[in-house]
Formats: structure tokens, sequence, C-alpha cells
């Protein structure tokens, strides 16, 4: 993104696409779960969480890394509905949506800085809501499309080649695999962006210090780049296991027209995904349990949004780990960098 993409209140179709695409992928970039430590990844940057604060790290154009960090409490402590089975991974997702938005628009702005000081004509001040709001609510109703209405659309429509696909039953499953093809077709060709690539190996770069950290090793650029990028708690893995599970919960519902279909299927999506959440939960406290297969091929998938990052990429995200780590141990947090 550069001035002649953001001028004066001006937004290039470009720019547009892009911070569209950034939206739609921000599940994928995120950790997907209340944890000790998470992540995510943004424009030439990390946003890195501890269990009451956060810190967003992003080099500029110049090098410099700046950072914003602010203390923050989880859902289930502000609201305690967010404490039960199902709720919980909904507001966990709002909270790491909400949070991602704003580290996504401190990263815009960062990116941006370097170069309108360098052009005397252009005044640096803080990025309009409407340029956000713009690409957010044409991802809200991307999403509805792509994953919901096309799917139903499609599958539909291959009534008409064999007997079989015509059953509830067997639609629901070719409805389900579009929606995953659909998916992995969106985040492939999202890759091929020089801008997303950068994305992905930043993500890369949030999993390996998230691992290091864990490890209770030294969290250094060296220790990290030795860990690999795919990350079981990934939102990568929320994303898949969400596409797998709409099938046998769509299966169960009676509707045949198109519309009431398309209707349930968005009245469903806090439902699919505080199942997802406890699916997710579940498995990443029991590794040899059946339920590990569902989520196994987030991990596949982690092959296209985690990219292996370089030393100072990683320096990033150990910056990010840091500084929200400091501003939890000044919140009177025991957590400490190993």
């Amino acid at each position: 993104m550069n001035k002649k993409e953001f001028t004066g209140g001006f937004v290039s179709p470009g720019s547009f696409f892009r911070l569209f695409t950034q939206i739609q992928l921000l599940p994928v970039m995120e950790s997907g779960e209340e944890t000790l430590v998470g992540g995510q990844a943004v424009m030439e940057g990390v946003m890195m969480r501890a269990p009451h604060s956060y810190c967003v790290a992003v080099r500029k154009p110049s090098g410099e890394i700046v950072t914003e960090q602010m203390p923050l409490a989880r859902m289930s402590e502000m609201h305690k509905i967010f404490k039960l089975p199902l709720f919980r991974g909904v507001g966990t997702l709002f909270q790491a949506m909400k949070l991602g938005m704003k580290a996504l628009r401190f990263s815009t702005e960062a990116a941006l800085a370097d170069t309108l000081k360098k052009s005397p004509e252009a005044e640096a001040k803080p990025i309009p809501d409407w340029v956000i709001a713009g690409p957010l609510i044409f991802s809200l109703l991307a999403f509805i499309v792509m994953y919901k209405v096309v799917p139903v659309y499609l599958a539909r429509q291959l009534h008409g080649v064999s007997p079989i696909l015509a059953g509830h039953f067997m639609s629901t499953v070719v409805e389900g695999i579009i929606r995953i093809t659909i998916l992995v077709a969106f985040v492939y060709f999202a890759s091929l962006m020089k801008d997303m690539r950068r994305m992905f190996e930043y993500h890369g770069a949030e999993h390996k210090v998230v691992f290091n950290f864990e490890s209770h090793e030294p969290v250094t650029v060296e220790n990290a780049q030795r860990f690999t990028t795919y990350h079981p708690r990934c939102g990568t893995s929320f994303l898949i296991v969400m596409m797998i599970l709409t099938i046998p919960i769509y299966a169960l519902i009676p509707f045949t027209a198109m519309l009431p279909m398309i209707l349930t299927r968005i009245a469903l999506i806090p439902f699919v995904v505080g199942l997802s959440y406890e699916i997710i939960k579940f498995a990443a406290k029991h590794p040899g349990s059946l339920l590990t297969v569902i989520t196994a091929p987030g991990l596949w998938l982690q092959r296209i949004t985690t990219k292996p990052p370089a030393d100072d990429q990683a320096a990033v995200a150990i910056h990010a780990l840091e500084g929200a780590m400091a501003l939890e141990e000044s919140q009177g947090g025991d957590l400490v960098i190993a």
C-alpha cells in the first residue's frame, strides 16, 4: 500500500482488494483459542497476546519497529456466559476478530507513515473509519455469498447429473466439498499476492516464536527458527474444522428449498463456531484422540497459510511477544519469557 493508493481519502481498487483479502483471512491468521500466549499476523508485523494484554509490532519501510500495546481482558472474564461450552468459542472468535481489525488498522497506518513523510503535500493522519469499514462490510457479504450461497446453489445444480447427488445427505456432502474447495482456492490465490505472501511469512514467524516460548527455551531468533511453522491451534485449523462440521450439521436440516437452506446456514454460524472451538480445544488436550483426525487438514492447509520467515520477521514477532509479556507483568501477571 502506498500514497497513490491512499491519499486524501482515496482508496484504489488494489488497496481495497488487499484490505478485503486480509480481513477475509483474519480467522486464518489468529490462534483461534484463549491460550497462555497466542498471536496473529498483520501487514509487515505480528500481534501477540498474553492472557490480559496484547502488543502489535510492525516494521516500517524505514526498518524501524513500532508497537502498540494495551491491556485486554478475556471475553470470558467480562461476560460470564462466554465461560460456557459453545458460547466461549463465539466470544473468543468475536474478540479475536475485533482485535485483529485494530491490529490490521495499526499496521496499515504504520506502513503508510514513512511514505507520507517523504511527500510534502501529504499529511500523515489516522485512516478514516470508512476506509476499514468498507472492506469489512464487503468481506462479511462476500463470506455469506462464497461459503453459504454459492455452495448451496452449485450443489443443487448438480442434482441433475446423477440421482445419487440429488439425495439430501449426498447433496450436503457435495455442498461441503464445494465450500472447502472455495476456501482452499481463495487461500492459494491470495498466497500468490506479494503482500499476502509477506503476511503468511509473518504468520510463520508468529508460530515459530509461540513454539519457542512454549518450549521453555530462551526466545531468540536462532531458537525460534528451529521450530516448524505448523501449529495445531492456528485459525486455519479452526476454519477447516468449521467447514467439515457443516456437513453433518446441515444434513440434519430438513429444508430443501434454496432460500430456507441459506437462511438456516447463516443462522447456524454461531453454533458451528462454538462446536468447532470445543473440538479443537479437546483435540489439543487429547492429541491421541479420534478428534485429532478432524484437525489434521488444518495442519495441511498451513502449508499455504504459513511460510518460512526471514530472521528480521522472526525478530518482529519476538518484539511483539516481549511487549505483550512486559505489559502482562506490569499488571501483576507472573508470566516470564523462558
